[in-house]
């Protein structure tokens, strides 16, 4: 499938935050800021449906604020001892002041 970047967010929504939700051609996403680097990803927990933009990221783990389990944010995989499908990701990178994402991926794990 082509490449297709789209503006998700400018980079002023980190201001304060390292998770920010936002819908981008009518999907729910969040962006998430780990040092450096921009992960993009499906907002709800494949597991209950849990919105991660409540959650939080350390060494590039997104954290489901419902039951903790955490998901690689380069590949998508759950945490060991959950077993359900991996977090959808998205490629991302910033663009003059823009995060932009990959909609062309259409969510594949392991994507970013």
């Amino acid at each position: 499938m082509p490449e297709r970047w789209v503006r998700a967010c400018h980079l002023d929504a980190f201001d304060k935050r390292q998770i920010v939700g936002v819908t981008v051609e009518g999907q729910p996403l969040v962006i998430v800021r780990d040092g450096d680097s921009f992960f993009a990803a499906e907002r709800a927990c494949p597991h209950e449906g849990a919105d991660l933009a409540q959650g939080r990221c350390t060494s590039a783990r997104l954290y489901c604020p419902r039951h903790l389990a955490w998901f690689d944010l380069h590949s998508g995989a759950v945490s060991p001892g959950w077993f359900f499908r991996p977090l959808k990701i998205y490629p991302s990178r910033l663009v003059s002041s823009h995060i932009q994402i990959n909609l062309g991926a259409k969510g594949s794990a392991g994507a970013a």
